[in-house]
């Protein structure tokens, strides 16, 4: 059973940075794909960026497309999400996912999630 705890999430004002990681356990990190989501309130959860356990690959949102960047620590079984010039418009809850296919951007083609983490971005 993989499980996934995701950390690194806070109150930071625009144009400020924040690194999000998820930890994953009962599986190698390397094996899976991860893909982060973020949850606004009244909103649909939608996805934000991905990287694939396929040669490393990487996806991400429209949204996020330059301001974003995924990455993977083998070493300490660790996703991270690095995001930069935050907008008020990227406050939501943050979850990480897991499959052990290619990247999509489907909800429910990922079979391991973790809890979230709140990230507030004031103005």
């Amino acid at each position: 059973q993989v499980q996934l705890v995701e950390s690194g999430g806070g109150l930071v004002q625009a144009g400020d940075s924040l690194r999000l990681s998820c930890a994953a356990s009962g599986r190698t990190i390397s094996t899976l794909t991860v893909g982060w989501f973020r949850q606004a309130p009244g909103k649909e959860r939608e996805f934000v960026a991905g990287i694939s356990w396929i040669g490393g690959s990487t996806k991400y949102a429209d949204s996020v497309k330059g301001r974003a960047a995924i990455s993977r620590d083998n070493a300490k079984n660790t996703v991270y999400l690095q995001m930069n010039s935050l907008e008020p418009e990227d406050t939501a809850v943050y979850y990480c996912a897991a499959r052990r296919s290619v990247i999509i951007e489907q909800i429910s083609g990922y079979d391991y999630w973790g809890q979230g983490t709140q990230v507030t971005v004031s103005s």
